[in-house]
């Protein structure tokens, strides 16, 4: 009797093989196990376009490929859910995710939205790999004192799936269920992600949904068939095949095609145990453009992967790369999408333009106000940030050298780069940092170059001030916990002074109170403010944290009349919990 399943898995004595290929006339299996015979494991039909066979002595680590016939053509192919490779255009690798030993990590409990903040980084690039190649997760393994040290809580991973050659951003996946070769393969993201565990630190997994490839793509008219030109079972062979990164935009009309995206979102968090998956750039699932011409298959799609993370797999998250304001893509009823949280444009656009613009006089405090304030469904439905792998690249670069391109180290970069890591860490949303942002790296992010953690040893006081604000937020202290509460209010919006002031809180009333000046002079201002007395807990000028930085005597607060003075220093945020 045939037993559940698709791709290669293991069963009592071998490995099993299902493969869906509705229009090929013939398929076999060829491996380690057979000696490449390709007479000695054919599969059979089982009628509803999916071929099975049963290997006996197939084993873990064997490698293989799919032979199949359409016509006249015969051609390997390797399986579309391998679950590791030799490389994009080598062998399928037979794996049993049974054999890893997890150790107890079950017991790990993924933090709430209201208490995530989250880390992302690129594997390849974030330190130097051994032999001079890209690093690894083995290497990030060994950084994770450092991100506990740091009080980040989540890692987002940019995509580990296999692409073409050794460096990428991870945004070409030519086999989305293998994890990258270069990057380990699956035992070193499953250590990765335990350690990570231990370390008390979830792992968000980026994947990409909205194209395939373009290169390297075994799914390629996989089983000779296409139209058209195109790409054949796994793609649309019409004008919806078209994005930006390539022709090739799932089907996402093919139950096979939706089952394939869904299982790949299932195995993350199942045999991968991954506490959640961020959706690459969702618009270009639901619109041909990105825009227009709606494709309705890609949104329901959408909805599926948060039906299935939130009943399969409670507590766990989603996040959409969606980028068009648009609640619904965070929202459960009517249609929704059912994400748990998306990236807000809404946020790092008009506090990018604040922080970037050269004149005090043109930075606009109703912008970031309303940037503090907006929210989808709720306060902790959407990440928030100023530096991440889109906005630092592409002809963007690291706040520092938008700020000061000529001096990126310098008092006007280190003040407004740290003003915007304030703001990030304590307005309403999950707040996300970029990696190298805590210790102030300039420049632009690119695949082939790694982090300069020497800037790290220069910059640990500013690094101080990240882990201060964070812990903050996290409420580590026992003083903050208005930072993860859901309500703000603004208390104070001077366009002229260009002060912002705002109150953090929780529903039973415990509050926080945040002032920012985002002009380069100190500032006084008499503001109208709740309570009596607030006790000053965090200042960003504070020389401490950098011996540029001016050490404004910012002061308690005594409230009387429900009037008080900010005493700011330039381009600095303070914290205020009340006496």
């Amino acid at each position: 009797m045939a037993h559940p399943g698709m791709g290669a898995f293991p069963i009592d004595r071998g490995f099993a093989f299902r493969v869906w290929a509705p229009n090929a006339d013939a398929v076999a299996v060829v491996g380690d196990f057979n000696g490449w015979d390709a007479q000695a494991h054919p599969l059979e039909h089982e009628g509803n376009g999916h071929w099975y066979a049963e290997v006996p002595g197939a084993e873990h680590g064997h490698e293989y490929k799919l032979l199949l016939t359409a016509g006249e053509s015969t051609f390997f192919r390797i399986d579309p859910r391998a679950q590791a490779v030799t490389n994009s255009v080598g062998n399928g690798i037979l794996y049993d995710h049974g054999r890893f030993d997890w150790d107890g990590d079950e017991r790990f409990d993924t933090p709430g939205q209201h208490q995530l903040v989250v880390y992302e980084t690129h594997i390849g690039s974030f330190m130097r790999g051994d032999n001079g190649g890209p690093s690894d997760l083995n290497n990030l393994t060994g950084r994770l004192d450092y991100l506990v040290g740091l009080g980040v809580n989540a890692v987002e991973l940019m995509p580990l799936m296999e692409f073409a050659g050794d460096y990428s951003w991870g945004y070409n996946p030519a086999h989305i269920f293998a994890v990258e070769h270069t990057y380990g393969g699956p035992d070193a993201l499953k250590t990765f992600i335990r350690e990570a565990h231990r370390h008390g630190i979830a792992v968000i997994v980026d994947v990409v949904y909205n194209h395939f490839g373009p290169s390297d793509l075994s799914l390629w008219q996989f089983d000779g068939w296409s139209e058209n030109g195109k790409g054949g079972i796994y793609f649309y062979n019409d004008h919806r095949s078209s994005t930006p990164w390539g022709d090739t935009r799932p089907d996402y009309g093919r139950q096979e095609v939706r089952d394939f995206v869904l299982d790949n979102a299932r195995m993350w968090l199942r045999d991968y145990h991954a506490d959640g998956l961020r959706l690459d750039m969702t618009p270009y699932m639901r619109y041909v453009d990105g825009f227009s011409g709606a494709i309705p298959q890609g949104w329901s799609l959408m909805r599926e992967v948060g039906e299935v993370v939130r009943t399969e797999f409670p507590g766990r998250i989603t996040i959409a790369e969606d980028l068009h304001n648009d609640a619904a893509v965070t929202a459960t009823r009517q249609g929704g999408a059912g994400m748990h949280a998306q990236w807000d444009s809404e946020f790092v656009h008009p506090v990018r333009q604040a922080l970037i613009t050269p004149a005090d006089e043109q930075r606009s405090i109703p912008a970031v106000a309303r940037a503090v304030v907006h929210q989808y469904n709720h306060a902790f439905d959407r990440v928030i940030y100023t530096e991440s792998h889109d906005e630092v690249s592409n002809g963007k670069a690291r706040i520092t050298s938008e700020v000061q391109g000529d001096n990126p180290s310098g008092w006007h970069a280190q003040k407004r780069a740290t003003l915007g890591a304030a703001l990030v860490l304590t307005a309403p949303g999950i707040p996300m940092l970029f990696q190298g942002q805590e210790f102030l790296e300039d420049e632009w992010f690119r695949d082939t170059v790694p982090l300069d953690w020497e800037r790290a040893w220069a910059f640990r006081d500013i690094t101080q001030m990240f882990r201060d604000l964070i812990r903050m937020r996290r409420n580590l202290a026992g003083r903050t916990p208005g930072l993860s509460g859901p309500n703000t209010t603004l208390v104070t919006l001077d366009d002229d002074a260009n002060v912002i002031a705002f109150v953090r809180s929780t529903d039973d009333g415990r509050h926080v109170l945040v002032a920012l000046n985002l002009t380069g002079e100190p500032v006084q201002r008499e503001v109208e403010l709740p309570g009596g007395s607030w006790t000053l807990i965090f200042n960003s000028d504070a020389r401490r944290y950098s011996q540029l930085f001016g050490d404004h005597p910012t002061a308690d607060l005594e409230v009387r009349d429900g009037r008080s003075v900010l005493d700011l220093g330039p381009y600095s945020a303070v914290v205020y919990v009340p006496a």
